[in-house]
């Protein structure tokens, strides 16, 4: 319950729209990103993974508290086929903001927890996930293939030449891992990386956001499924 004499927390967030499906974005929480099929759905997803979020934020050092948060839009723009396909993927003007050192390694710290959040779910998780509704969806080992070969992708649209990280490589891992972070780490005055589309804001929220979206998906289909 809201008590009358205590200041809810806001949480900005950005919307990307589309007939089909909507996200809803943190815009100062990178990886904090849920969807719906419309504004409100994405915006009842986004609250509700409060406290999933929060042990990402606190173990990147940030104090974040679920208690009587209040989700407030601060921009909206209509999305594209990648939104529709799952994936949120406009560079709003919330991302083009500059960002000073502390800010730039604030980014960098919540991505890295993101992937660290990633690492401890697939750890504990069996091999054989729960399936979807019609027998679909990868299992444990397939999903951290995929993981991998997209945080390669994104860090070859930051402009990096890294090696793919290898499965079961720590050290390939963390190598490509730190490149990213390094980047992130860096001030930046709000233009795109590397001269291309992605800015460090955007760059965080997608990375973070891509990692937390399988380690969540991992812990939802690593239960059996509920007795009718």
């Amino acid at each position: 319950m809201s008590h009358p004499d205590r200041t809810r927390a806001r949480i900005a967030v950005a919307i990307e729209e589309t007939p089909k499906r909507t996200f809803a974005t943190a815009i100062d929480w990178p990886g904090w990103s849920r969807s719906g099929k419309t504004v409100p759905g994405a915006l009842e997803a986004i609250a509700a993974s409060a406290e999933r979020y929060g042990v990402v934020a606190n173990a990147a050092g940030e104090a974040f508290s679920t208690d009587d948060i209040e989700v407030e839009v601060f921009e909206s723009s209509t999305g594209g086929g990648g939104t529709e396909f799952g994936v949120p993927s406009l560079v709003t003007e919330a991302d083009r903001r500059p960002t000073t050192a502390a800010e730039a390694d604030r980014l960098a710290r919540l991505v890295e927890a993101a992937w660290a959040r990633l690492d401890d779910v697939v750890a504990g998780a069996p091999e054989e996930l729960r399936k979807g509704p019609r027998g679909g969806g990868r299992n444990t080992s397939k999903i951290v293939e995929h993981t991998l070969a997209a945080d390669h992708a994104y860090a070859r649209e930051m402009g990096l030449k890294v090696p793919a990280p290898v499965p079961g490589d720590a050290a390939s891992i963390r190598y490509a891992r730190n490149a990213i972070l390094e980047v992130l780490g860096r001030p930046s005055d709000g233009t795109p990386i590397a001269d291309r589309r992605w800015t460090a804001r955007y760059a965080a929220h997608r990375i973070a956001w891509h990692g937390l979206d399988h380690a969540w998906e991992i812990e939802d289909r690593s239960t059996p499924e509920p007795v009718a």
